[in-house]
């Protein structure tokens, strides 16, 4: 729960404080790196940890991900310019990209179904605490005390997550030969998505969406992501098993984790730019919005295990889609005058939406597989949701980009960043309708598919 409250506080940290990191450190234009930099390595590092993590075992995953997550918030608190501080935040994506598969793979094991609602109640209570804190301690580090702050304070957690990890969580050595890692795939996967990503957040201003240089990028990401698609489908043991995706219960959620992202990070990096480029808000009353949001979720997934016990996976997903359909369509209405507390209050009901909707579409694909399948499909998931926030995030942040002007300090200013805003949160709505599309196509029930115990008897996992 500590390894995971570090994911979940530096997901909220360190948007309240991006302007004024970038005003410090002299670049907007790269704000969207801080994001997407972290979400990247996470993404395409998140399958090779939870195939690691059924390979080698979890607890050595899991202390390599803090030990990752350690070293790079070391480099962001002592960042000299924007390029050491995206160096920083790469290596706590792949401290993330470990933490968060293999944490949820264990709680998976652990625990049967029926259980699971309840432990998601004390998982969701490290995201409750974390994202109340998180945007709050952001907005007062970089506004009373310096944003350095933000990363230093993730010092103490990782060495007290460190210690819990080698002291309390005890796991059985695996017997038989170890499956071989796929580190093509590895790499084909992570050259396309660099790619990918590199495209998408310089298109645009280092370079014209038109020009050589954008279609060799995106040609390239293409063609490196077709051979690894080719090769996974092909290999004995891929480091993402694209066949899962083919069984309804795990395709379905795996293309709802991608859109949960894309919404997810899309409102974290520009709702407090709202706040505070367009309501004129210091970091601390801006965050406030994104708390919101962020306290909405866990509150909803603490009881969706109730829900999904009582209707099953399909129906409380399609309650949540709606729930975030409803929230991004209202910030539509936002403007120059609305209060943060208005803000706060849709932002709060997108929350509430995802607590229904990511918690149970996740549980439902890894209770439809065997303990040496779980890591990979938690995998799976977790890069989809990792790959949707980058691309969501770069592509969010071309629309800033190209129809808003920088101020002295770096930031987006002009005439043309509420409309910027608008189009923004338009195409958060219209992938909040892709969501509600993707709920109905649930398998109908899946709570009655498991044996009555989660992980096998002969691979004890005890914390």
């Amino acid at each position: 729960m500590l390894s995971t409250a570090l994911v979940a506080l530096d997901a909220t940290i360190i948007a309240t404080a991006s302007s004024t990191i970038a005003r410090d450190l002299g670049s907007f234009a790269q704000v969207p790196w801080l994001f997407s930099a972290y979400l990247l390595a996470q993404a395409v590092s998140t399958p090779l940890f939870g195939r690691l993590a059924d390979v080698l075992g979890r607890k050595r995953l899991m202390l390599a991900g803090v030990g990752f997550f350690l070293i790079g918030s070391v480099l962001c608190g002592a960042a000299w310019s924007m390029p050491a501080m995206i160096v920083g935040r790469v290596l706590q994506g792949l401290g993330a990209g470990a933490v968060m598969p293999v944490s949820l793979t264990i709680a998976a094991d652990i625990y049967t179904l029926e259980e699971r609602a309840k432990t998601q109640g004390y998982l969701a209570s490290v995201w409750a605490i974390s994202s109340v804190v998180g945007p709050t301690l952001g907005g007062v580090f970089s506004e009373f005390v310096s944003w350095r702050w933000i990363f230093w304070i993730n010092l103490p957690l990782c060495f007290a997550a460190a210690a819990m990890l080698l002291l309390k969580y005890h796991e059985s050595a695996r017997e038989g030969d170890r499956e071989p890692i796929d580190y093509l795939g590895a790499a084909l996967l992570t050259g396309g998505s660099t790619s990918m990503l590199l495209g998408l957040l310089e298109g645009g201003t280092s370079w014209a969406w038109t020009s050589v240089t954008s279609v060799v990028i995106f040609a390239v990401a293409v063609l490196l992501l077709a051979a690894f698609a080719v090769h996974a489908l092909r290999s004995s043991h891929p480091i993402l098993n694209l066949r899962l995706l083919r069984r309804r219960v795990i395709g379905v959620p795996t293309a709802v984790a991608l859109l949960v992202g894309v919404i997810v990070l899309g409102l974290s990096t520009y709702v407090p730019i709202y706040g505070q480029g367009v309501l004129g808000f210091g970091p601390l009353i801006a965050g406030f919005a994104l708390a919101a949001m962020t306290v909405g979720w866990p509150l909803a997934a603490t009881n969706a295990g109730r829900v999904y016990l009582a209707l099953g996976f399909r129906y409380t997903s399609m309650i949540g889609a709606s729930f975030v359909l409803a929230g991004t369509a209202l910030t539509l209405l936002l403007d120059e005058q609305s209060s943060v507390f208005v803000v706060g209050a849709f932002t709060f009901v997108i929350g509430v939406g995802m607590g229904l909707t990511a918690v149970p579409t996740l549980i439902a694909s890894q209770s439809s597989t065997t303990f040496s399948e779980r890591g990979a499909v938690t995998g799976v998931n977790m890069f989809a949701r990792s790959l949707g926030s980058a691309v969501g995030v770069a592509i969010c942040g071309a629309v800033i980009n190209a129809r808003t002007t920088a101020a002295a300090d770096g930031t987006p200013a002009g005439p043309g960043l509420m409309s910027a805003l608008h189009i923004v949160f338009a195409l958060l709505a219209v992938i909040a309708a892709g969501l509600v599309v993707l709920a109905v196509l649930m398998p109908a029930d899946h709570r009655r598919d498991q044996p009555a115990k989660a992980a096998p008897t002969d691979e004890p996992a005890t914390v």
